[in-house]
């Protein structure tokens, strides 16, 4: 996957900051095996609208869902749509407001998604947005019956045409602006998942499951990400 290089169409290309584009297939691989929600860009009936939705990916393929009735997947098919997902990893001060950033990982996606009816590929879009979302969850809970599986949209998008855009650390002030009394540097971000809340109505004795517990605590910003201050 490493050796696999992005595409490179117009809408991919960086028209701004070039430096920062990826350009290993593996870079799209990663940011998105380290989010678990992307926002799906669409026009429905003439206007512009971004939906913030889970997602999953099995090789070159990105799978959304929801309901049948849910206008975002119902347009999704008929025409291209966009989607992106997007880490931050730090807040870049600077000594000049203007050199002030952000430290992040974003990955842009364009396609035309096709809409899943093969019951078995819906399943695997299914699990594949499972699994993203809690590791092993898939496993241990109800399968989805005929109704439900009826009752919902799964969309599977290529991964063929994107881009990846990262910016990591230290801020880069004006040269004279070094000589100023300000701190400076980077404030990292982490996502961090608290202890589980169990469902009021859930039975006497049942403890939360390892695969739940073991996703308590920090998730580290990668170093380089962060930046030195």
């Amino acid at each position: 996957m490493s050796s696999t290089p992005l595409s490179s169409t117009r809408r991919t290309s960086l028209g701004r900051l070039k430096e920062r584009a990826a350009t290993d297939r593996a870079a799209l691989h990663e940011i998105l095996d380290a989010g678990r929600i992307c926002h799906l860009g669409v026009v429905i009936d003439g206007s512009p609208r971004v939906v913030p939705t889970g997602y999953g990916h099995s090789g070159d393929t990105l799978y959304l869902h929801g309901s049948t009735g849910a206008s975002s997947l119902l347009a999704g098919p008929s025409q291209e749509i966009c989607v992106t997902v997007t880490h931050v990893d730090g807040l870049v001060l600077a000594r000049s407001l203007f050199h002030h950033s952000v430290n992040y990982r974003s990955a842009m996606i364009y396609g035309t998604p096709r809409r899943l009816t093969d019951p078995d590929e819906k399943l695997t879009g299914l699990r594949a947005i499972t699994e993203r979302l809690v590791p092993g969850q898939w496993d241990v809970a109800r399968p989805p019956n005929p109704k439900e599986l009826a009752a919902t949209t799964v969309l599977a998008l290529s991964l063929e045409e994107a881009s990846v855009k990262v910016r990591q650390g230290p801020p880069g002030d004006d040269e004279e602006d070094y000589a100023l009394d300000l701190w400076a540097g980077v404030l990292p971000v982490r996502e961090v998942f608290g202890d589980p809340v169990p469902d009021p109505r859930l039975r006497p004795g049942i403890p939360a499951p390892a695969h739940v517990t073991s996703m308590v605590g920090p998730t580290a910003v990668p170093s380089e990400a962060a930046g030195q201050a």
